[in-house]
């Protein structure tokens, strides 16, 4: 029997909810069944219990790097994951009706695809109207008949679903162009999880590792028995979910690509990577098909891979979803789903579609027309700004987003559509109360050789408000977990890792795509370019504070400055600075999957610092700098001791080292030229960070001879362009394609000349001219590591000749 709310818990949350459906409040005021279990274990916290509670999920979600980005007035935010509590329960024997509806309804999607670029039969026969296909801009006509073939055009789906006033799970859209949200559903659960772990266990609630790894064995088995490599096509870092993309990506195990990482030889796709091209056999898409071939497709597009379509066409590439598949997206396809299932698959659709009404057939438009007011006007066809889906009070009476044709030949671009009166789940808000919210769902389905199968849960989106018009992520909306209790506990957990016992091998990761290697490689170029500025300017700073007067070496100095992007004329030298700072930070988040969350983050704590000092117009540069200074040593610190030292490492060393390298014999060069001003042998040991060394290493004062000779040529001093070369060599003889005994590449020839340069020098030899060479020989050496592993094939850099031996 369904009991009463708990009076302190739920009292004024089912005065709330009596106002509409809601998933835990039935009608009469009482718990649904389903329910009670949280519910009861919920209500015998205390408020200081839940509140450790969410801050614990909220630590995970933090320490992991979730976010998703939000798009603004002509720029793009990180979020934090907005996740909320408590989880959408959804009663199992519900759940099993509701997933044999979406089963059948993924059976239909696929009938009809095939039938779209197979054998054309609904456009035939007039079950469906042909303009819907020929104007359609999802219909990819290089691409006609590829139902022909033998793989399935569609393996991993979304439908999102929304309950009516009635009870009856209603179907809001279909997703098969590019489904987001299963990545962010499987940190909802870990997040969850390390909230409620109690309430997960006593639930039982089902896991979805097994979901997920039926999903990957798919794809492996899509690539053959060669199994080669298996990809994530990611429109790139700018993406509102391309934290997905990089999360799904390591846990399955896949190569996280963009369409710059591909390359069509003949009729084969090959990734390209720093140890040459690698072939690729399957492409688990998350760009949109007209995005990915720019030959054939969008002409427009600078994220595909030319050539794509090609290789899709021999054969040699499977993408999952076929490209195309988005032409399912069709809101105009809704309104024709009767008869297009009883055709396709000869059954009546277990769940119904949101009643939607095409403008393109004369009779339909003079209907829309008439009730424009109490329906929302949209594009028929997908690539418009989509529906929005409506809250439970969003009536909309009087409204109309857009006016109605008056014509059919017109009204062939629209759809009228009841506004969806959604249900309400409860969420803590911020007061510590429960809030009723209008929730929508959206379950995930995918195929493999045994049929269709569904995620046992998936991705709730809740609105910010129980009177919100529109549920959105990206106007404040939040996400939630969603459960499905079993009444037992499996008896065998399923996991993505291999069976307990089984032999384990340590494997080393696959080939660095060029891109990432370029990102990494850039990283470590403009964080210590950031460093390099901040050094620079906290010793003009300090100088100009001690009541220096303005003399050469503070002319030299702002000279070095201006430079690096910093000038100092005219105040506020913290701008320059703060765009260095952006620039290490805007490369690492293109990466931001290849190390540790806190190092992504202490690069934004340095732009968020220098902001907060122009905002508050503080002058204390020298504050300042020293905070920065800080920060990005333990930025290099984070990366060097929790970034796995391979290949990708190695490219941010050398990046590191680059930069390092010229910055050194720049400002010594600089600050040395000509007659030293006074104070310039202090400044270059302040710049190199070498003052307490050079006390404990040399007896004498201070002289030209033993500054040099410790900041340019001591290779144990980890400051010194001598050892950033010395280091530069080591990380370089360890890059692919380098081998002992093999005769050495100009790249190799180049090192090994400056390295003996540097070791036979003594301080009276390092002169302007010495420096310059040294500048233009690391420029030499970053030119070849870019052309032989970054840009080109291995075998590039062997070809060209990079000026004069």
């Amino acid at each position: 029997m369904p009991v009463p709310p708990e009076p302190d818990l739920l009292r004024h949350y089912a005065s709330l909810a009596a106002k509409g459906r809601d998933e835990m409040i039935a009608p009469e005021g009482v718990l649904r069944p389903h329910y009670e279990p949280l519910m009861a274990k919920l209500s015998a916290m205390t408020e200081g219990e839940l509140d450790r509670r969410f801050a614990s999920s909220r630590q995970y979600l933090s320490e992991a790097g979730v976010f998703h980005q939000v798009y603004g007035e002509g720029a793009e935010q990180s979020h934090e994951w907005p996740l909320g509590h408590p989880a959408l329960v959804i009663d199992r024997a519900e759940w099993q009706a509701l997933s044999a509806g979406l089963v059948q309804r993924a059976r239909f999607l696929e009938a009809l695809l095939a039938d779209i670029y197979g054998e054309g039969r609904m456009v035939a026969e007039g079950t469906l109207p042909g303009i819907l296909i020929g104007r359609n801009p999802e219909f990819l006509r290089p691409l006609a008949g590829q139902a022909n073939g033998s793989a399935p055009l569609l393996s991993f789906i979304a439908i999102d679903l929304g309950r009516g006033p009635d009870g009856r799970w209603w179907v809001l859209g279909d997703r098969t162009q590019a489904p987001s949200g299963a990545g962010f559903a499987l940190e909802n659960r870990v997040a969850t999880s390390k909230a409620f772990p109690d309430i997960t266990r006593a639930l039982n609630v089902e896991r979805l590792a097994g979901f997920f790894r039926r999903f990957r064995e798919m794809l492996f088995a899509l690539g053959g028995p060669e199994r080669s490599r298996i990809g994530l096509l990611t429109p790139g870092p700018h993406n509102e979910t391309y934290y997905e993309h990089a999360y799904l990506a390591r846990y399955l195990g896949l190569l996280l690509l963009e369409g710059g990482d591909l390359v069509v030889h003949g009729d084969r796709a090959e990734v390209r990577t720093v140890d040459g091209f690698q072939p690729i056999s399957v492409l688990w898409r998350r760009l949109d098909a007209d995005f990915c071939d720019p030959l054939e497709l969008f002409g427009g597009s600078r994220i595909g891979t030319p050539g794509l379509c090609r290789a899709v066409r021999s054969g040699a590439l499977a993408v999952v979803n076929a490209l195309g598949s988005g032409i399912l997206e069709t809101p105009a396809l809704l309104a024709f789903q009767k008869p297009l299932a009883e055709a396709l698959i000869g059954e009546e659709l277990k769940l119904p579609t949101i009643a939607t009404w095409w403008c393109g057939q004369e009779k339909i438009r003079r209907f829309v027309a008439e009730n424009a007011a109490r329906l929302q006007l949209g594009p028929a066809f997908p690539g418009a700004p989509p529906f929005p889906v409506m809250g439970e009070t969003a009536t909309r009476q009087g409204e109309a987003s857009m006016a109605v044709p008056a014509s059919t030949r017109e009204g062939v671009t629209l759809v009228g559509q009841e506004i969806a009166a959604l249900s309400t789940t409860p969420v803590f808000g911020k007061d510590g109360r429960l809030e009723p919210r209008p929730v929508t769902l959206r379950a995930f389905l995918m195929r493999d050789e045994e049929g269709w199968h569904v995620m046992p849960g998936g991705f709730a989106r809740v609105a910010d408000s129980r009177d919100a018009r529109v549920i959105s992520m990206q106007r404040g909306g939040g996400s939630i977990d969603v459960w499905i209790p079993s009444p037992a506990p499996a008896a065998k957990p399923v996991t993505l890792l291999g069976a307990k016992g089984d032999r384990f091998s340590r494997r080393l990761p696959g080939a660095l795509p060029a891109r990432a290697a370029d990102n990494l490689f850039w990283l470590g170029r403009y964080a210590e370019r950031c460093e390099t500025a901040a050094r620079l300017l906290r010793l003009h700073a300090a100088r100009a504070g001690e009541g220096w007067s303005e003399g050469e070496l503070e002319a030299r100095v702002a000279l070095i400055l201006s430079d690096c992007g910093v000038e100092t004329e005219g105040g506020k030298p913290q701008r320059g600075l703060l765009a260095l700072a952006r620039q290490a930070a805007g490369t690492a988040s293109r990466i931001r999957e290849r190390f540790s969350p806190d190092a992504w983050r202490t690069l934004n704590d340095v732009v968020a610092l220098i902001l907060d000092a122009l905002a508050e117009e503080d002058e204390d540069v020298v504050a300042l700098t020293s905070a920065v200074l800080t920060h990005m040593s333990g930025f290099a610190g984070l990366a060097h001791e929790n970034m796995y030292q391979f290949t990708g490492w190695r490219f941010m060393q050398c990046g590191r080292a680059l930069e390092r390298g010229q910055a050194t014999a720049m400002v010594v060069s600089s600050l040395l030229a000509d007659e030293p001003p006074a104070g310039a042998l202090e400044a270059l040991l302040a710049f190199t960070d070498s003052s307490v060394t050079y006390r404990r290493r040399y007896s004498v004062d201070l002289s030209e001879e033993t500054v040099v000779d410790l900041a340019v040529l001591d290779p144990l001093n980890p400051r010194s362009l001598a050892f950033q070369v010395n280091l530069l060599a080591d990380v370089i003889s360890s890059l692919p394609g380098v081998h002992l005994g093999q005769s050495p590449d100009l790249l190799q020839r180049r090192l090994a000349r400056l390295k003996v340069r540097l070791q036979t020098a003594d301080g009276t030899e390092v002169d302007t001219a010495f420096l310059d060479r040294v500048v233009d020989d690391l420029a030499l050496i970053s030119d070849l590591i870019t052309q032989r592993y970054l840009l080109s094939s291995p075998r590039a850099a062997a070809e060209w000749s990079g000026g004069p031996e």
